[in-house]
C-alpha cells in the first residue's frame, strides 16, 4: 500500500547528486506497485462470486468472505517490521523482488482453487508478500533529487488506488467482454506478477541505505515498535487510524454482495463490481490531496471529523440503496472517506510527532490497518448471520466512535503555527 508525499520529511535529506539511472528505478517501482494493486484489488473484488461459482451456500459464503479477507493479514501482520529491517541489513532489491514472487503464487493458487479451503489456503499466503511498499519508498527516498522528492512520492502514492480501479474495471473485460472464466483474472495477474519479478531483479540496481543497521533483526525491528507506541502521541493517533480501519475492513468485503443483490443483469455481474469497486477507488486517489489541501487550511482535526461522519453515512445508506449507479455514489462516498482519513493522520503525525521519532512512526503507519484487517472481518462474518446490512451499520457505529475519540482527544498543545 502506499504512502502519500507527506510521509516523508525532504529536509532531513543531504542534497546528494543523483545516480543517473533514477527515473528508471523510480518507473519500475511504480510498475511493481501498481500491478500488486491490481491483483490483491481483484481477489477483494471477485472472492464472493467465486465463492458462489465454488457452489458454497449462501449463510456459509457470507462468513467465509469476511473470514478469507482476514486471512490476507494475519500472517502479513508480524512481519512486516522485519521486512524493512532486512532489507536496510542485506538486500532492498531481493525483498521487493520476493514480494513479485510471491504475489505471482497466490494469484496463481486463486486460480487454480476449486475448493474454498484452497482458495483459503491461498488467500492465506498473501501474508507473505507485504512489507515491499516501505522498502521501495526508502530506496526512492535515497536515489531521486531532493528538489524533486516530493513529486515523485506523490507520483507513486497514486499507483495504489489506480491499480484498485484498474483491477476491477480489467477482471470485468476478461469475465464479461472476452466470456472467459474468472479464474482467467487471476491467472493474468500471476502473470503479470512474473513480469514485475524479472523486472525488478533485471532492471533495477540495488540501493543500500546510508546507515546499514547492526544487530539481530527480530531485535532491531521489535525495537522500533516499542520505541514508537511508547509516544503516547503516537499511541492517540494509531488508535484513531485503527477504529477506522476497522469499521472499512468490517463492511468492504460484504460491497460486491450488494451489487449482486441489485444488479438486474446477471451476465454483466463483473462489470457491475467494476463499476461500483473501481469507481471508489479511482475517487478516492483523487479525494486525499484535496483532504490534505483542506487539512492545511482548517486543520486536520475538523477535516478528518467529518470524514468519519461521511463514512458512517455512506456505510448506514449502503445496504437499502436499490440501483447499482447509486451504489457506487455510496461507494465513492466511502472511499473519499477513508482517504482524507488516511491523509489527515499522516498530516497529524507529521505535526504532533517529535522529529527524532518521526521516521520510525511513518515506517510503522499501516499497522493499524493489518490489525484492523484481521479484526474487522472476522467481526463481520460474525454479524453477518443476522443479516447483509450489519457489518455496515456496525461500521457506520465505528465511524461514530472514532469521530468521538477525535473530539475527545485533542492534543494539550498544538506545534505553534500548524493546522490542527
Amino acid at each position: 500500500m502506499a504512502a502519500t508525499a507527506s510521509d516523508l520529511d525532504s529536509t532531513d535529506l543531504p542534497d546528494r547528486p543523483p545516480a543517473d539511472d533514477w527515473r528508471k528505478i523510480f518507473a519500475i517501482f511504480w510498475i511493481t506497485s501498481m500491478v500488486e494493486g491490481i491483483g490483491v484489488s481483484q481477489i477483494f473484488a471477485f472472492v464472493p462470486l467465486y465463492l458462489s461459482e465454488m457452489g458454497v451456500a449462501e449463510p456459509d459464503r457470507l462468513r467465509f468472505v469476511g473470514i478469507f479477507s482476514a486471512l490476507i493479514f494475519i500472517v502479513g501482520a508480524p512481519l512486516v517490521p522485519l521486512w524493512g529491517v532486512w532489507a536496510d541489513k542485506y538486500s532492498r532489491k531481493a525483498v521487493i523482488a520476493r514480494s513479485a514472487v510471491v504475489e505471482a503464487i497466490v494469484f496463481a493458487g486463486v486460480a487454480l482453487s476449486s475448493e474454498p479451503w484452497q482458495l483459503a489456503l491461498s488467500m492465506l499466503l498473501v501474508g507473505f508478500q507485504l512489507g515491499n511498499t516501505g522498502v521501495m519508498l526508502a530506496a526512492i527516498r535515497d536515489v531521486v533529487p531532493v528538489r524533486r522528492l516530493g513529486t515523485l512520492i506523490a507520483i507513486f502514492a497514486v499507483s495504489g488506488p489506480i491499480a484498485f480501479a484498474v483491477g476491477p474495471i480489467l477482471g470485468g473485460l476478461i469475465v464479461d467482454g472476452l466470456g472467459l472464466p474468472l479464474a482467467a483474472v487471476f491467472w493474468v495477474s500471476a502473470g503479470l506478477s512474473i513480469g514485475t519479478a524479472l523486472l525488478v531483479t533485471l532492471g533495477s540496481r540495488e540501493i543500500r541505505p546510508e546507515v546499514v543497521p547492526e544487530g539481530r533483526i527480530v531485535d532491531l525491528a521489535f525495537g522500533a515498535i516499542r520505541g514508537v507506541l511508547a509516544d503516547p502521541a503516537v499511541r492517540r493517533i494509531f488508535t484513531i487510524f485503527g477504529i477506522s480501519f476497522l469499521a472499512t475492513q468490517m463492511s468492504r468485503p460484504y460491497i460486491p454482495i450488494l451489487v449482486e443483490q441489485v444488479n438486474v443483469d446477471a451476465a454483466g455481474l463483473a462489470s457491475a463490481i467494476a463499476l461500483v469497486a473501481g469507481t471508489a477507488a479511482l475517487v478516492g486517489a483523487l479525494v486525499s490531496p484535496i483532504g490534505g489541501w483542506i487539512g492545511d487550511r482548517i486543520g486536520f482535526r475538523p477535516v478528518l471529523v467529518a470524514a468519519l461522519l461521511s463514512g458512517a453515512g455512506a456505510s448506514l445508506l449502503m445496504p437499502v440503496i436499490g440501483t447499482v449507479p447509486v451504489l457506487a455514489i455510496a461507494a465513492v462516498v466511502l472511499a473519499a472517506s477513508s482517504a482524507a482519513i488516511a491523509a489527515m493522520v499522516v498530516g497529524l503525525l507529521a505535526i504532533e510527532v517529535p522529529a527524532e521519532r518521526r521516521s520510525a512512526t511513518l515506517n510503522l503507519v499501516y499497522l493499524p490497518l493489518y490489525v484492523a484487517g484481521i479484526i474487522g472481518p472476522a467481526l463481520g462474518a460474525i454479524v453477518v448471520s443476522a443479516g447483509l446490512w450489519a457489518p455496515f451499520w456496525l461500521g457506520a457505529a465505528v465511524y461514530v466512535i472514532g469521530a468521538a475519540v477525535v473530539l475527545r482527544n485533542r492534543p494539550r498543545q498544538a506545534p505553534v503555527g500548524v493546522a490542527g
